[in-house]
Parts: C-alpha cells; sequence; structure tokens
C-alpha cells in the first residue's frame, strides 16, 4: 500500500502561526499593505507565493522555513516540555527566562492617580489665578 503525501496547507500554517503570535489579520493586512480579506483569503490558500511568504515570516518575526515546517504537534510537545503551573520561567532559544514581577500592579496603578491628582491640582490652581488676573483686570 503506497503512502501519500498530504500537502502542505500554507495559508493554515500562516494563521495559526499568526494565532500563537497574538495577530489579528487586520493588522497583518496593514503591515503587509492589503485588505483583512485578502489576508483571509491568503491564509485559506493552499499555496502562497515566496514574496508574499517572505513578507508575512517577517512580520510574524519567523523564518520563512518556520512557516514551511509548522507543526502544530511540534509545537504542542515544546509547550508541554517547558511549561508548568509551579514557576514563572520560559526557554528562550535554550536559554531559561525567570518571569516574577517587581511590583504590585495595583500599587503602580495608584501612583499614576496620585500623579494625575497633583497635576489636576496644578492645572485648578493655574486656572484660579487666571480668573483673578481677569477680575483685576475687569475692575481696572
Amino acid at each position: 500500500m503506497e503512502a501519500t503525501m498530504k500537502p502542505s496547507h500554507i495559508g493554515r500554517k500562516i494563521s495559526r502561526i499568526r494565532e500563537l503570535r497574538g495577530i489579528k489579520q487586520e493588522a497583518l493586512a496593514f503591515e503587509l499593505g492589503v485588505s483583512q480579506q485578502s489576508v483571509s483569503r491568503m491564509e485559506q490558500s493552499e499555496n502562497v507565493e515566496e514574496e508574499t511568504l517572505q513578507k508575512v515570516a517577517k512580520i510574524l518575526g519567523v523564518s520563512t522555513e518556520a512557516i514551511k515546517n509548522y507543526n502544530d504537534e511540534a509545537v504542542l510537545n515544546i509547550i508541554s516540555n517547558t511549561f508548568n503551573n509551579h514557576d514563572n520561567s520560559a526557554t528562550l532559544q535554550g536559554h531559561i527566562i525567570h518571569y516574577s514581577p517587581s511590583f504590585n500592579p495595583i500599587d503602580k496603578l495608584m501612583e499614576v492617580i496620585e500623579e494625575n491628582k497633583k497635576l489636576y491640582e496644578r492645572l485648578l490652581e493655574s486656572e484660579r489665578a487666571q480668573n483673578e488676573l481677569l477680575k483685576k483686570m475687569i475692575k481696572d
């Protein structure tokens, strides 16, 4: 029995990589200088012109070979082998990166709110001073 090779669906691979990178069709379309519908059609196509593929690869931050050889199963294996819920580390090109935020986002938000309050108070004081100056000018 002869095994037949299933043709590589480049458009579907572009779509999967785009989704994994968190890029919307509209953003990819904008970078390519085409409409969102054109990107949708490209992602439904089995084949993509080499020149277009190179542009897409550059925008997605991968090589054309990465798109051509993309495999969902391989990606899932990489994720399952490098991710666990017990630490905040990830691997990037063989290097372990530990992600532990050193700040509380709520504290940062409160700092911004306080800064906005101070700016508002300064603006309000400036407006009061201008009003007083105008009142003085009107009386004179």
